[in-house]
C-alpha cells in the first residue's frame, strides 16, 4: 500500500511560480514510475508531468518549459515546480504513483488569478 500526500497549493498571481510537494509512504518509493495530473472545472483529468523509475521524464505541451518534475528519493518525494503560471494552469493537480498497481494523492487546487 503506498500513500501520497500532496502540498504546495494555492493562490498565485499570473506570471508567478508554486512548487508541489507530494510525499510518498508504504512502499519501495524507488520502483514508482511517479508524476502529477490536473484537473480543471468541467475538463478531464489531463497528465500534466510524469517521471519513470528509471528517471526519465516527459510533459504535456502545454507546460514545457514551464514546470520541472524532480524527485528526492532519500526524502521520498517527488516535486513539481511551476514557473510563469498562467490562468489556463487553474485546477487541482494530482500526484500519483504507479507500480503494480495506481495511487492518487488527495489533489491540491492551483489557482493562478490577479
Amino acid at each position: 500500500q503506498v500513500q501520497l500526500v500532496e502540498s504546495g497549493g494555492g493562490l498565485v498571481q499570473p506570471g508567478g511560480s508554486l512548487r508541489l510537494s507530494c510525499a510518498a509512504s508504504g512502499s519501495i518509493f524507488s520502483l514508482y514510475g511517479m508524476g502529477w495530473y490536473r484537473q480543471a472545472p468541467g475538463k478531464q483529468r489531463e497528465l500534466v508531468a510524469a517521471e519513470s523509475s528509471g528517471g526519465s521524464t516527459n510533459y504535456a505541451d502545454s507546460v514545457k518549459g514551464r514546470f520541472t518534475i524532480s524527485r528526492d528519493r532519500a526524502k521520498n518525494t517527488v516535486y513539481l515546480q511551476m514557473n510563469s503560471l498562467k490562468p489556463e494552469d487553474t485546477a487541482v493537480y494530482y500526484c500519483y504513483a504507479a507500480y503494480t498497481s495506481l495511487y492518487w494523492g488527495q489533489g491540491t487546487q492551483v489557482t493562478v488569478s490577479s
